[in-house]
């Protein structure tokens, strides 16, 4: 019974490492799209409308 224990505790461990590594995966892939997209186009910056103000800003990353 312990083992199950162990080995159902790994299992938890090694999936929610997974999605966290997708996750992050995904961000910087998309930073990385981001910046091709910039140098193809010349640009400094990408600009993000702020829903609030309704002011332009420089996204973060």
């Amino acid at each position: 019974m312990p083992q199950l224990i162990f080995f159902a505790l790994i299992a938890l461990v090694v999936y929610f490492g997974y999605k966290s590594f997708l996750r992050e995966a995904e961000r910087v892939s998309a930073r990385v799209r981001r910046q091709e997209k910039q140098a193809k186009n010349g640009a400094i910056g990408t600009l993000v409308k702020d829903p609030v103000t309704g002011e332009y800003r420089l996204a973060k990353d």
